[in-house]
């Protein structure tokens, strides 16, 4: 079983591994079910999907008659105005066969002239507000890609307070002086104001470049159980934040299962030897 922790202010427990349900984006509802047995072995009871995430909105639907007491259920919205995100929201509702989510998530929300529209008068804040009064949603949240996503999330949190947040953490990507010190006064305001940390992009390799991609993951995720789970444990060994799983069902089982036997963080020898083995490189430069 994964460890359990505080999801940020909310009072929920969250399994420190949560489920990225992009891996649904592309499975039949038969290959989803399975999934759903695996994250069941695992004692996983957070998911994090996004109506972007192809049909994964469809394929957890069916799940949430049996489990939605299970699962401390997020979504997101891309849109960046009230009214179409409020109109993405209430679609996801409907197919996610539920009456709320636990919580709703700006997404992606790292472009300055795009931040200004959703976190002005008549943008995607204000819907997500809104389904917080209607008793729709319980949290809201803000997610981000990018070098730049710890600097423009923590003017996220100058601008509202926002109960959780999302962003790429991985060894690559801190060996950017500039991403390594956002992030770092990025936790610390967080811890500050109890608001959950999201980490993805815990196993990328790097990008796929001229490799034929085999994995439904935009970038080429590790492969080998070793090499998952020191990527894993580096992430974990951190405390207080979560780490979301990679977007491909074949990979999930390796990363849950890193997860549960998880003690102990590699030392920077051991991260070191593995990036220069891999060729690991950052995401995002």
């Amino acid at each position: 079983m994964i460890e359990k922790q505080p999801f940020g202010r909310t009072g929920h427990m969250s399994t420190r591994t949560i489920f990225g349900a992009a891996a649904l984006g592309r499975v039949t509802q038969a290959q989803a079910d399975g999934t759903l047995a695996v994250l069941l072995e695992y004692g996983v009871n957070h998911i994090d999907t996004a109506p972007s995430y192809g049909d994964a909105e469809l394929r957890i639907g069916p799940w949430m008659d049996r489990y939605r007491q299970h699962f401390f259920l997020a979504t997101k919205t891309g849109e960046r105005t009230y009214q179409q995100a409020r109109e993405e929201f209430h679609h996801s509702l409907e197919r996610l066969r539920v009456d709320q989510v636990d919580l709703l998530q700006l997404h992606n929300l790292v472009d300055p002239e795009e931040w200004e529209v959703a976190m002005g008068p008549g943008g995607a804040l204000e819907a997500a507000i809104e389904a917080r009064e209607e008793e729709l949603v319980r949290f809201i949240g803000v997610t981000g890609h990018g070098v730049t996503a710890p600097a423009m999330h923590k003017r996220s949190l100058e601008r509202f307070d926002f109960d959780s947040l999302l962003l790429v953490h991985n060894y690559p990507m801190v060996q950017n002086p500039q991403y390594a010190a956002d992030f770092e006064a990025l936790i610390d305001l967080c811890q500050d104001r109890n608001v959950a940390v999201q980490t993805i992009k815990a196993i990328a390799r790097g990008p796929w470049g001229d490799k034929p991609q085999t994995r439904n993951t935009w970038y080429e995720p590790l492969e080998e159980q070793a090499d998952i789970d020191r990527a894993v444990h580096w992430v974990l060994g951190r405390p207080g934040i979560f780490l979301n799983t990679a977007g491909d069902i074949h990979v999930l089982p390796k990363v849950l299962d890193a997860a549960s036997r998880f003690q102990a963080a590699p030392s920077e020898e051991e991260m070191k030897e593995l990036v220069a083995k891999l060729e690991m490189t950052p995401l995002f430069v």
